[in-house]
């Protein structure tokens, strides 16, 4: 199929299948992307290199309308990333330039765009589903210090990010 009717898209995958969704779309698309880093984990026992995903929850796809749809049927992709209703195409330039910035081997990190005085819901662990405000953001070990009003008096609170969401 000619490239000119392929537009890049980035599909939902269900929580920590990335990879199993880039096996299942490899299959059956034009081109996929998950773009991925090695992170050093620390086990019960030892430390160890893992790769994951870049951008958790995310893979990227080229494809036509018909595959885009194909891809939507396969059990590890939950949705297409849509604006107003409609899926939303990447420009190439910018894939390119995230290809571009994984070759360089320099060390990656993904920045949440959590900034203090942002309204936030927290979505797990023993805060789950209250609502705060941003308070301090700690780049260092990636929490954040949340103010919940409780009997006019500000908590915070210092929670990881990844147990947050901006409202």
């Amino acid at each position: 199929m000619n490239d000119v009717n392929r537009k890049w898209y980035a599909y939902y995958t269900k929580p920590k299948h990335e990879f199993k969704a880039l096996e299942q779309l490899n299959n059956i698309c034009g081109e996929t992307f998950l773009p991925a880093i090695i992170v050093k984990k620390r086990w019960s026992d030892r430390w160890k290199n893992i790769n994951e995903p870049l951008f958790k929850g995310y893979i990227f796809v080229k494809v036509t309308e018909k595959e885009r749809l194909l891809g939507l049927q396969q059990k590890a992709i939950i949705n297409t990333v849509s604006f107003s209703g409609l899926p939303a195409a990447i420009p190439d330039y910018q894939i390119e330039n995230l290809k571009k910035m994984l070759n360089s081997n320099k060390e990656i990190f993904v920045e949440y765009k959590i900034i203090e005085g942002k309204k936030i819901i927290v979505t797990g662990g023993p805060f789950d589903g209250i609502e705060g405000v941003v308070y301090s953001v700690s780049g260092n070990d990636n929490m954040l210090a949340v103010t919940i009003d409780l009997l006019q008096r500000s908590v915070i609170v210092k929670l990881p990010i990844a147990n947050i969401k901006v409202k």
